[in-house]
């Protein structure tokens, strides 16, 4: 069986082109395959491969004091999901494009995945708001599934998610809004953004809709999550949508 493995983490690198040709070098030896973005604010990764290899890998880099927190989901294939290995050294480890959206001045307060499945059971948060899941991912991700109801945004890339959430801002103003995306990445850099940009009534769940999934199932949930590989879709229990044995 091949190990998948999704993290991000947000923390300041100075030199980000060394530190991606060593991490290169590194899943090149441990002949992992997949991709790996670093930037100035951290590093996005998405690798496949040997149990004792991904093992080895996550050891390796867990050494640096800045990534031991690193916070990972897993999930298991019997085919190798990617063609070949990517590292690249990027502007941003996901595009935004926005100077109001780092979570490296802090992050914004999150929601744990049994805290909110219990929240869409009985329809309110604690304080008994209603609840609105907003999806900061983009339609043809959406079309694979997302959260019963969620608020979903005509896009097709991440950047073009602030002007199409303008017309819904007014409706939102009374609820606890929770961004999701696969991840997390994506959901935490616009929560960071809404809130500074006056929305502070939004959360982001914790880890997205994979730790969602790998913490409690896919209650509130229809459908599969999209992932970027060959696996095209998981299933809430974590299986591939396409794993030719």
């Amino acid at each position: 069986m091949i190990v998948n493995i999704a993290a991000y983490h947000f923390v300041t690198i100075a030199e980000p082109a060394p530190l991606a040709e060593r991490i290169l070098a590194r899943c090149q030896a441990l002949e992992l395959r997949g991709t790996v973005l670093v930037a100035g604010e951290g590093v996005n990764l998405f690798l496949a491969g040997g149990d004792a290899a991904i093992a080895d890998f996550l050891a390796w880099r867990r050494e640096d004091p800045r990534f031991a927190n690193l916070v990972v989901k897993f999930s298991r294939s019997r085919a190798m999901p990617f063609a070949r290995l990517k590292v690249k050294h990027k502007p941003e480890i996901i595009s935004f494009r926005r100077d109001d959206a780092s979570p490296l001045q802090g992050r914004a307060p999150t929601v744990e995945p049994a805290t909110l499945a219990r929240w869409l059971q009985q329809g309110t948060d604690d304080q008994g708001k209603r609840v609105v899941m907003l999806d900061t991912r983009n339609h043809q991700e959406v079309s694979h599934g997302t959260f019963t109801d969620a608020l979903t945004l005509p896009i097709t890339t991440f950047t073009e998610l602030p002007a199409a959430l303008e017309a819904h801002r007014e409706s939102l103003k009374d609820a606890t809004v929770v961004s999701f995306c696969t991840g997390g990445i994506r959901c935490e850099k616009a929560a960071v953004w809404m809130r500074a940009d006056g929305m502070d009534n939004v959360l982001q769940l914790e880890g997205g809709i994979l730790n969602y999934f790998e913490q409690v199932g896919g209650l509130g949930y229809d459908g599969r999550c999209f992932v970027f590989d060959q696996r095209v879709a998981l299933d809430p229990q974590l299986q591939p949508l396409v794993d030719p044995a």
